[in-house]
């Protein structure tokens, strides 16, 4: 019998039992990908990573992440939540890891007595943008009208700093009543092929200062998931890259219909290779324990 020593918490928050749910297992070696995605199947939370030896010299580790239904290439929370177990056990305030869409960095801010403060992730990749959808298309997936949605800035579109999801601005009052609608996705599944036939997306709607979220994920085994750092990024660089401005920091509130409130600070700025984004937030270790095969 192989025992594997897990630890949970919830990521973008400093309450327990708020932000999203996480599984980091901290030493992976020896786990084949099938008996990963059994992990994170019977886990049962939106990811849960490995964590293995880096591949480069130089490099913290390579992280591997998994919904109960896949292997995703980037994440945010994951990759928030994994940073801050690794930094509060190994130590360290910059982190690299490699995962299939690129090297993440990962920035640890420590306070006075040194203990792990908030955990801000670079995203992989500079933004870029993609299939543009009809609110005829796609506003069904999210259990909305045509005219709930929100083209005024922007058409709903596949936005990506790694793994890329369906944006899209609602009205106020149509975020709180909006409901995944499997068939519907099913349907605009076609439409794009960059999400590679698991629809996901992210719905965001403004609210004074602050923008709230959802995100639903049926592609991804996800019903709906209470914050998400690979959405949160995109949707910070395509606000930049529509405003002209050079840089931007943004505050996301998500989770809130699920009742674990979730706050990502974001940022986006120009550089020489387009616009890279930056998601982070606090973290709250929850149990830990060990799985055995």
């Amino acid at each position: 019998m192989r025992a594997y020593r897990f630890v949970t918490l919830d990521v973008f928050t400093n309450q327990r039992f708020g932000g999203n749910p996480l599984a980091v297992f901290t030493d992976a070696r020896g786990l084949s990908d099938a008996e990963m995605q059994a992990l994170a199947r019977e886990m049962n939370l939106s990811e849960t990573t490995f964590v293995l030896p880096p591949e480069t010299a130089g490099n913290t580790a390579r992280v591997r992440i998994f919904t109960p239904a896949t292997e995703m290439p980037f994440a945010g929370h994951p990759n928030v939540g994994t940073g801050y177990v690794v930094a509060s056990e190994q130590g360290g305030d910059v982190l690299r890891f490699e995962e299939i869409a690129g090297l993440v960095e990962v920035r640890v801010a420590r306070g006075a007595d040194g203990t792990v403060g908030d955990v801000t992730i670079a995203a992989p990749q500079p933004l870029t943008l993609g299939t543009e959808f009809t609110p005829v298309q796609i506003a069904g997936a999210a259990g909305l009208e045509p005219w709930d949605i929100v083209t005024e800035n922007h058409r709903p579109m596949v936005a990506s700093v790694g793994n890329p999801f369906a944006v899209m601005e609602v009205a106020p009052a149509a975020l709180s009543r909006a409901a995944p609608d499997s068939a519907a996705m099913a349907r605009a599944n076609g439409i794009a092929p960059e999400l590679e036939g698991r629809f996901r997306v992210y719905l965001y709607a403004r609210d004074g200062g602050t923008l709230r979220a959802r995100m639903f994920g049926g592609g991804l085994g996800v019903k709906e998931d209470a914050a998400t750092g690979s959405a949160a990024a995109p949707l910070a660089a395509l606000l930049l890259h529509l405003s002209g401005a050079d840089r931007a920091a943004y505050d996301i509130v998500q989770g809130v219909e699920m009742g674990r409130p979730s706050l990502l600070r974001t940022t986006a700025a120009r550089g020489p290779d387009g616009i890279r984004a930056t998601v982070g937030g606090g973290c709250v270790k929850v149990m830990e324990g060990t799985a055995f095969l």
